[in-house]
């Protein structure tokens, strides 16, 4: 049952599934007892001033620093532009479009103070992408990096644009720097919404995640508390955007609620991310496996030797990235599955509690089985649905597709999993990655996993494409090495290479070579754009 509402704006309340539709909510651990009113924006920035002090370093980049009470100050400042200047009132929804900056961050907590509830869009978003999700979402106001308007102005004029970071004199930051630095922080309650996230990797409308305020500190309060224990002194980065609740408690929601400090990237790639991680000293690593193999290839990893902690999810972590990893930096990386729909990852595990190749364990306050189609547990060993239930879970605003999330009080992830006699969780497939082919069920990462062996393979990408005689063939995009020729000799060799390191069904029948896979900001594949441009050749 709900508690009342602190939002004067009922939008949300009145677009969240029916609570038929809902996952089981479980609440096992102290730590998740929440009080009914609860602003996390406090909790996590406010309570950090608290125990920490004003000057403990907050948000680092290779320009500027702030402390965290200089972010207070200016969180606080912008809660009162919201309010004061544009009349946000608790439940008005504001968008939020920019990179990893000081800005975007002070941004985000001057919104959650004022009450508002969070949109967060991706800064690679373009006109057509954006106009949906200010569709579904109806926000009254959006705050745009002045380097990123463009995009934004071209889709609705209803949503007011306020600019943030340029030379206006109506800027945010100018309007900011005139406000006082006291705010009284909306008293929100624990189960009002504070963020609508939307899904990655999807085609067609948007899927839009409804997250909580307790559900902000819920994934410190299991994953981050039990698996990463961040400390006080810590120094956080990565690559994923903020805009992605991977990057949102990865650089923002685990380092606040310990009081870490945390380093921005202006700039994702290899060569800047070392930089960066040797220049801070950085101890605590967030990114994608791809990001990973990038690292292995360089002759410099030493200079990492501050790193203590480094965390992969987006995507399955292969066993040869793991290990390579760890022989050149000493340091194990941290697997886990999470998503959008349960805000961040559920099962992993860490230090000697990893096995490699294997995702992990349920994490501390969330409880995960292996299903059949209907829902029915499975034996050990045997492939099914990835089932999770815990703390957080999906609600999807105003989609009938909530009803393929959650089943019988748990949320299905999309994932085939196998589970083993210790309670460790194994990747195999997205359930729509398995091929089927001539009645063989193939995952696709396991034939990703081979070509990546090959010497002349950089990367590769499998899916399943349709065929008359055998239902579903096994196709391959593979990125070569450069000089390389892309033949049909070529083709041949990686697919007799396969076989002889596969079971021969496995093999790719249909190869391609490409340039580049096609990736999201965080590094995760996207595998539909393969499938469309497949579709689109035929």
């Amino acid at each position: 049952m709900l508690t009342p509402s602190a939002h004067t704006d009922t939008f949300c309340r009145d677009h969240l599934p029916p609570e038929t539709e809902w996952p089981e909510f479980v609440f096992d651990l102290p730590a998740l007892r929440y009080p009914d009113r609860l602003n996390c924006a406090t909790a996590l920035l406010d309570a950090a001033v608290a125990g920490h002090g004003r000057a403990q370093p907050c948000l680092l980049t290779s320009a500027e620093s702030w402390t965290y009470g200089d972010l207070l100050d200016r969180a606080n400042q912008i809660a009162h532009v919201l309010t004061d200047d544009y009349g946000l009132v608790a439940g008005n929804r504001v968008l939020l479009r920019a990179p990893n900056t000081l800005w975007l961050v002070a941004c985000w907590f001057g919104v959650v103070k004022a009450g508002g509830v969070v949109v967060t869009t991706m800064p690679l978003l373009r006109a057509p992408e954006l106009s949906k999700l200010i569709e579904l979402t109806r926000p009254v106001l959006a705050l745009c990096d002045a380097r990123l308007l463009d995009e934004l102005s071209a889709v609705d004029p209803s949503v007011l644009i306020v600019q943030v970071g340029g030379t206006t004199p109506d800027d945010l930051t100018r309007r900011a720097a005139a406000m006082p630095t006291a705010f009284d922080d909306v008293a929100t309650a624990a189960d009002d919404v504070v963020l609508l996230a939307p899904t990655s990797g999807t085609t067609g409308v948007p899927k839009v995640t409804m997250h909580f305020h307790r559900d902000v500190l819920a994934n410190a309060d299991t994953f981050a508390a039990h698996i990463l224990a961040p400390r006080p002194d810590d120094v956080f980065t990565g690559t994923p955007p903020l805009a992605f609740t991977f990057g949102l408690g990865g650089l923002v929601v685990f380092p606040f609620r310990v009081g870490a400090s945390v380093v921005l990237l202006d700039k994702i790639d290899p060569a800047n991310l070392v930089e960066a991680i040797e220049k801070f000293a950085v101890t605590v690593l967030f990114t994608a496996p791809t990001a990973y193999k990038a690292l292995l290839k360089r002759d410099d990893l030493r200079r990492l030797k501050s790193l203590r902690r480094c965390v992969s999810a987006g995507e399955h972590l292969p066993v040869a990235v793991f290990n390579g990893f760890h022989e050149k930096t000493g340091v194990k990386i941290i697997n886990g599955i999470g998503g959008t729909e349960m805000l961040h990852i559920f099962i992993s595990a860490a230090d000697d509690d990893i096995r490699p190749g294997s995702t992990g364990l349920a994490v501390p306050g969330y409880y995960a089985e292996i299903q059949d189609e209907a829902g029915h547990p499975v034996q050990d060993g045997t492939p099914g649905f990835l089932a999770v239930k815990g703390p957080t879970g999906c609600r999807y605003l105003a989609d009938s597709r909530q009803r393929d999330c959650v089943r019988n009080g748990w949320n299905r992830t999309g994932d085939t999993y196998t589970r083993d006699a210790d309670g460790y969780f194994w990747y195999q497939a997205r359930n729509d990655d398995m091929i089927v082919s001539a009645g063989y069920n193939i995952a696709t990462p396991e034939v990703e996993a081979v070509l990546d062996q090959h010497p002349d393979v950089v990367e590769s990408a499998v899916i399943g494409v349709p065929d008359a005689d055998r239902g579903m063939l096994v196709h391959a995009a593979v990125v070569l090495r450069p000089g390389v020729p892309a033949d049909a000799d070529k083709v041949r060799e990686l697919q007799d290479f396969v076989k002889r390191t596969a079971a021969p069904y496995k093999y790719p029948r249909s190869i391609e070579f490409v340039d580049s896979l096609p990736r999201n900001p965080s590094g995760k594949l996207l595998r539909f754009k393969l499938r469309e441009r497949w579709s689109a050749t035929r």
